[in-house]
């Protein structure tokens, strides 16, 4: 019987609310009641939003769903501010966590939920937490590559960089590995997720047009030839007021061992997206593509090396 895995990522844009919202923040100081408040309310209205694009998936039949990078809040690595603090949360013991391992349960789906976590006090990461059809927490990865530089990615002001490897969750839809954003510029990770035995590896994102554009349509395909899985990417859409550094771009995809596009989202609206991917490709191209029998890891020494 053939293994086919339902699977849906999800796009999406700022509430128009949260944009409003976000232009009054501007004008706030960084540490007083009523700026908690607003970002509190940030975080219920986007989480509101995503609730019912879940439940789109369900509907669709979903048993994997991937959202997308910190996806209850909006891009705030376009500035360094510490107000940006209060909107991380621990993993798995947080409410965002708590609700969606509810929903996971609720739907029968998988659902990979990347956050802003709080290991402990003072210490932060860019965050993705796995969570089976049961509700069951299974584990997180960590975002291990940071961007800090223009036009607007200053993340090594609010995350530390990665300290738990490339793991990979056995779950009944298949192994499943997880690459945050920035991390898909690094092939290093991705060939060790190939190695840890993932099928299908999902990087949610948030990148705007220019350059990465460009490499979007590439990188990741190219990953899925290299390493013979398939991969989900998702980026988010639209503009965020009030740092505007640029057009999120949408345009999330699945493709497949061979680097070939299934199906791809559009570039500026929200959107569910469902493909149903046959993980018996997988053995099929490594039959005649032999990429791991014929590595040669004893002469890779050097690419532990600082240079």
């Amino acid at each position: 019987m053939p293994r086919i895995t339902r699977a849906a990522i999800i796009q999406a844009s700022l509430p128009a609310s949260v944009q409003e919202t976000l232009g009054k923040l501007s004008s706030l100081p960084g540490t007083t009641a009523a700026t908690a408040a607003q970002l509190a309310g940030i975080k219920a209205s986007i989480i509101e939003q995503h609730d019912a694009l879940i439940q789109r998936a369900a509907d669709r039949g979903a048993q994997v769903c991937c959202l997308q990078e910190l996806f209850n809040s909006p891009y705030f690595g376009a500035e360094q501010d510490p107000r940006w603090y209060s909107m991380a949360e621990a993993i798995p013991d947080g409410p965002t966590i708590r609700l969606m391992r509810d929903r996971a349960r609720k739907h029968g789906m998988v659902l990979i939920v990347p956050i802003f976590e709080e290991a402990m006090t003072g210490v932060y990461y860019n965050s993705a937490a796995i969570i089976d059809h049961t509700g069951t927490y299974l584990g997180k990865y960590r975002k291990h590559h940071l961007p800090h530089c223009l036009p607007g990615f200053w993340e090594k002001f609010y995350f530390t960089p990665g300290d738990g490897g490339y793991p990979v969750w056995q779950t009944p839809f298949g192994k499943i590995g997880i690459y945050i954003c920035y991390d898909r510029h690094f092939p290093e990770g991705a060939r060790q997720l190939g190695l840890n035995g993932a099928e299908i590896v999902f990087n949610p994102s948030a990148t705007v047009a220019g350059l990465s554009e460009y490499l979007w349509k590439i990188e990741q395909p190219a990953h899925a030839v290299a390493n013979q899985y398939f991969v989900a990417a998702i980026n988010r859409v639209g503009f965020e007021k009030p740092w505007n550094v640029g057009e999120f771009y949408g345009s999330s995809y699945f493709c497949g061992p061979r680097g070939q596009l299934i199906a791809q989202a559009s570039r500026d609206k929200d959107e569910v997206l469902v493909a149903d991917l046959d993980l018996d490709q997988i053995l099929e191209v490594r039959k005649v593509w032999q990429f791991f029998r014929d590595r040669r890891p004893e002469t890779y020494g050097g690419l532990a090396d600082r240079g």
